[in-house]
C-alpha cells in the first residue's frame, strides 16, 4: 500500500465517488454523486488546500482523506481541517485510516497553516483519541450529533513509519 497525492491518481476518482457519496447520503441529503466527484477533483492539489490523498495500490484504491481550510458550516474560524477521510468497508481494520490521517498530518505541519488542527466525527471519537485527538466540544452536521476534535501536528518527520507516505 503506498499513501499519494489524489493529483497524482486522479483515475480512482471515479471509483471512490459512488462510495463515499453513498456513505454520506443518507445522512447529508444534498450529497450526490456529480457534487462528491466535483468536490474530489477540487482536492487534486499538492501545495494549496484543499489537498486529499489516497491509499492504495497499482490498481486499488483503499481510501482517502483531505486537509481542507473549513470543514464545518457555522465554524469558519477554526482551521484547518482533516476531513473526508474514508476507507472502503473491506479494508477497515488494517491501518488504512490511521495512514491516511498521518499524511494529512504531516502536511498539515510542514506548510505551518495553524498551531492547531480541527476535525468533525459523528461516531468515531474513540478511534480518534487512539491518534491523539482530543475533544474539542460537541455540535451537530445535517441535524445530527457529534464532535469537534482537536490535535497539534506532529512535526515532521519522515523516519516516523515505514509507510511510503506521499512519494
Amino acid at each position: 500500500m503506498k499513501i499519494s497525492y489524489l493529483a497524482e491518481h486522479p483515475q480512482f476518482i471515479d471509483a471512490l465517488a459512488p462510495l463515499v457519496s453513498a456513505q454520506l447520503r443518507p445522512i447529508d441529503p444534498e450529497e450526490t454523486l456529480d457534487g462528491r466527484v466535483e468536490k474530489l477533483h477540487a482536492h487534486l492539489n499538492r501545495d494549496i488546500l484543499p489537498i486529499a490523498w489516497i491509499a492504495h495500490s497499482k490498481s486499488r484504491v483503499f481510501g482517502t482523506a483531505a486537509l481542507r481550510v473549513k470543514d464545518l458550516p457555522g465554524r469558519e474560524d477554526l482551521t484547518p481541517w482533516p476531513g473526508g477521510v474514508f476507507v472502503v468497508p473491506r479494508y477497515r481494520g488494517r491501518g488504512i485510516g490511521a495512514a491516511l490521517c498521518e499524511a494529512v498530518e504531516r502536511k498539515a505541519a510542514s506548510i505551518d497553516t495553524a498551531p492547531r488542527l480541527y476535525l468533525f466525527t459523528l461516531d468515531k471519537q474513540a478511534w480518534y483519541s487512539r491518534l491523539g485527538w482530543e475533544m474539542y466540544e460537541s455540535c451537530s452536521w445535517c441535524g445530527h450529533p457529534g464532535d469537534i476534535m482537536v490535535k497539534s501536528p506532529a512535526a515532521p518527520n519522515n523516519h516516523s513509519t515505514g509507510r511510503q507516505i506521499c512519494r
